[in-house]
């Protein structure tokens, strides 16, 4: 399997490695970062599990998970997370965190094409669809940005901090993504 590396202009995705742990812990275990995922903050233990399922799925036959580190184009360092989980029906769920010091900056939105690129340009899925929670506006603003609509609500989806809370979700189709290169993000990899 080649590993993915997908490029845009601001932004790449590659795999995740060992090395990993502590930035994705800087991510996962501050409580302002994980404020609206739906886990609360990770322990180091708990973060050295997510990197090596992140690697073990890497190796998967046939692989239906593409957890991947987020970096700055050029730079090695992991900003963020992003993972892409392929579903039945030609579909796809996407999910990603940044580190806080990286909030407002339009990365999410990037971050959401390079996803999207790859579940479409790479993977050759019909759908794609995301959940926020629905305190959280700033995710809205980068869903939408990156060409997502909103499809509506799943009441208590999902039990986080001791209680239900309810998701937002928003989704976008093969045919209203732009055709390959139209935001410069280049592909390395297919499955």
């Amino acid at each position: 399997m080649t590993p993915v590396h997908l490029a845009g202009p601001r932004l790449a995705l590659r795999e995740v490695e060992p090395e990993d742990t502590d930035a994705l812990l800087a991510i996962y275990g501050d409580p302002e970062a994980t404020r609206h995922l739906s886990f609360e903050p990770r322990t180091r233990e708990q973060v050295q599990a997510i990197t090596a399922r992140s690697i073990a799925s890497a190796n998967a036959t046939p692989r239906t998970e593409y957890c991947l580190a987020i970096t700055r184009f050029g730079e090695h360092r992991l900003i963020g997370y992003a993972r892409l989980a392929t579903e039945p029906q030609q579909a796809a769920t996407i999910g990603f965190a940044l580190h806080p010091a990286e909030w407002g900056k339009g990365l999410g939105t990037e971050t959401v094409h390079l996803l999207c690129a790859l579940g479409f340009n790479v993977l050759g899925v019909h759908r794609i669809w995301a959940a926020r929670s629905p305190l959280n506006e700033a995710s809205a603003r980068t869903l939408l940005r990156a060409g997502m609509t909103e499809d509506g609500r799943i009441r208590d989806h999902v039990f986080v901090h001791g209680a239900w809370r309810d998701s937002i979700t928003y989704s976008i189709l093969e045919q209203e993504w732009p055709p390959n290169g139209v935001l410069g993000i280049a592909a390395d990899r297919e499955s």
